[in-house]
């Protein structure tokens, strides 16, 4: 982020290269926060399967790993997924897992979340340490 001035305005996604650098496999994190329901369907993490996945807003299909999948059409929907009481931080990495990973503003994250100032979640994004491989385009 050094160099890059950061606003309200700016986009921020899951980096998944971050992941990478960290020698990291996202897959063992998101098979934590899977529903029982997509545990039980899911299946092992050795077993990397892709589906087709529908843009409810576009129906463009494209292939993503069932894991992520199941977050967003099924896991993210359910009660808990976000509650006032997860961390700003880790509500915000679930809220990309809920849309595909597409790039979303502060302020589209603020309206979403509604728990900080989009000020305090600009602060707590672009500070220090990455969290969890969110980053700014």
């Amino acid at each position: 982020m050094r160099g890059l001035r950061t606003t309200v305005d700016t986009k921020f996604h899951i980096d998944l290269s971050w992941w990478e650098k960290q020698n990291k496999d996202i897959r063992v994190f998101l098979k934590d926060l899977l529903c029982e329901e997509c545990r039980d369907t899911v299946g092992d993490l050795s077993d990397v399967q892709i589906v087709d996945m529908i843009d409810p807003e576009t129906a463009e299909i494209t292939q993503v790993d069932a894991i992520w999948e199941a977050i967003r059409a099924c896991c993210s929907l359910q009660p808990g997924y976000i509650t006032g009481d997860t961390p700003l931080l880790e509500g915000i990495f679930r809220l990309f897992l809920a849309n595909g990973n597409k790039p979303l503003s502060v302020l589209e994250l603020h309206g979403r979340l509604d728990k900080k100032p989009p000020e305090t979640i600009l602060r707590m994004l672009t500070r220090g340490r990455v969290y969890l491989g969110i980053r700014a385009l």
